[in-house]
């Protein structure tokens, strides 16, 4: 028996794509598994970064920096610059969105699993950054005015409590910020179990618009903005997922990088991926 829906509390969920089930009450998908925390953890080590997931996650700093550029550039029409001053951000990887983002904030802070990643952006990017799960970690007293999860939340498992966690950290007025797939976009729909972003167990759940709204308003958050988003990727990048992690031909693989050809970077937006703020109440 599955556990209840981590969004309306259903419990009749039922087999989706192969692998997922799906509550037929809010659209919501998780991954049919179980896994540990430290299962879980055990994925993120330097390697998830260095040819499991990435082909070289730090080579591709300007890009992933690009990227973050757009997420604060939606960001920045709901922020007033006398009210959000500290920001997190929850799943901070090697700190390249909190060096793009910490000339327009008083303080930046950065919580992640990853050991290499926490390092790399305490020690190359001076950023203040601690290896720790968020729900085992202690802020004490200390508040935030912005909180951000990008890329992160279908990773969790248990993403409701990060959201709780989340909602304790910030003051009425704060927001949090989130990208992730849309599992009920058109072409999640089209794609079917095929769809690129179905990989459990690093992909552990599934949101909708709709859903992912109402994890939000069930800890106090408002939602004032939900929208797709694009954004880059170096040719490199895409080669690597489809010739070495889709289909197996690494011969191909080396053959085009050796041209140079992956050094070329593209924007992609196939209204798959949802940003999303929400203000807490």
């Amino acid at each position: 028996m599955s556990d209840p829906c981590i969004i309306c509390s259903g419990t009749e969920l039922r087999p989706f794509h192969p692998g997922l089930l799906r509550c037929p009450e809010c659209g919501h998908a998780i991954a049919d598994l179980r896994v540990t925390d430290e299962e879980l953890w055990e994925i993120y080590r330097k390697e998830y970064f260095f040819g499991e997931e990435y082909s070289d996650y730090v080579a591709d700093r300007a890009i992933l920096e690009e990227n973050f550029k757009l997420r604060l550039r939606s960001l920045r029409p709901f922020l007033r610059p006398e009210r959000h001053r500290r920001l997190l951000e929850i799943g901070s990887a090697y700190g390249f969105f909190l060096a793009v983002a910490r000339s327009e904030f008083e303080s930046v802070q950065g919580i992640d699993i990853t050991e290499d990643g926490v390092r790399h952006a305490h020690e190359v990017l001076g950023l203040n950054v601690i290896q720790k799960d968020l729900l085992q970690h202690d802020f004490g007293q200390e508040k935030f005015d912005v909180v951000c999860l990008w890329d992160t939340i279908e990773h969790l498992r248990a993403p409701h409590r990060y959201i709780e966690k989340a909602a304790s950290l910030v003051q009425r007025g704060g927001l949090i910020a989130i990208t992730t797939g849309d599992i009920d976009s058109l072409n999640a729909r089209f794609k079917k179990a095929s769809w690129r972003l179905i990989h459990p167990p690093s992909h552990m759940h599934y949101f909708t618009r709709k859903s992912l709204e109402r994890l939000l308003a069930n800890h106090g958050f408002d939602t004032v903005y939900n929208r797709y988003c694009g954004f880059y990727r170096s040719l490199d990048n895409v080669l690597y997922n489809l010739l070495i992690l889709r289909y197996g031909v690494p011969w191909f693989y080396k053959a085009m990088k050796k041209s140079g050809v992956g050094r070329v970077r593209v924007y992609l937006n196939v209204y798959d991926i949802m940003n999303v703020i929400a203000r807490k109440q």
